[in-house]
Order: C-alpha cells, then structure tokens, then sequence
C-alpha cells in the first residue's frame, strides 16, 4: 500500500504527532489480538494491544529521521569547510595577482 497515512507511509515522521491506532473495522470481533483490557486475572498478563505492537516500528522511525538529521548537518559542515578554504585559496591567488601586478608596473 503507497497511500499517504498507512502504516508504511504515516503522514507525519514524528511519533508523538501521529494518530493512535483505532480498532480495524474488518477485523472480526472473536479476533486473537484484543483493543480492550479485561478486569481480573487478565490484567496480571501483558495485553499487547496493536498500538504496543507498532511501538518499535515508530521508535525506529524516529530514530531513522534523527540519523538523517544528523547526516545534513555533518554534510552542511563539510560544504561549510570547503568553501572557506576555497576562499581562502582565492585570497591568496588574488594577493599573488596584485603583487605580480605591482611589481610589473613598477618596473
């Protein structure tokens, strides 16, 4: 599925503002995997319901998104780097034109 707002591609990267999961429609009501926590010994058990499920699968969204943050920021550093030693490089050549500029006026 390619459509905006699937679980594969959510409209949103940051976890926090994504919807929670609601309980499918399709799915029948005997299903294996329940939306509600039950009262009594049920409770003592871990209820892993779809949201908890998808948990891991958001985590590692966000921490996709955070890597690829961090990789523009180290390549902004390394354009920022050489473009002051291409500045550099052009002062100094720009200096030697002077110089050689002056020396052939003065002789």
């Amino acid at each position: 599925m390619n459509t905006p707002g699937t679980i594969n591609r959510p409209l949103t990267l940051d976890p926090t503002k994504q919807a929670p999961m609601k309980p499918s429609t399709n799915e029948p009501s005997g299903s294996a995997i329940e939306d509600v926590t039950t009262t009594g010994a049920n409770d003592s058990r871990q209820n892993r319901t779809r949201e908890m499920q998808l948990i891991p699968e958001a985590l590692a969204r966000a921490h996709m998104h955070d890597r690829l943050r961090e990789a523009e920021r180290e390549r902004q550093a390394v354009r920022l780097a050489v473009a002051r030693r291409m500045q550099r490089r052009a002062e100094r050549a720009s200096l030697r034109a002077r110089r050689a500029l002056a020396m052939a006026v003065m002789q």
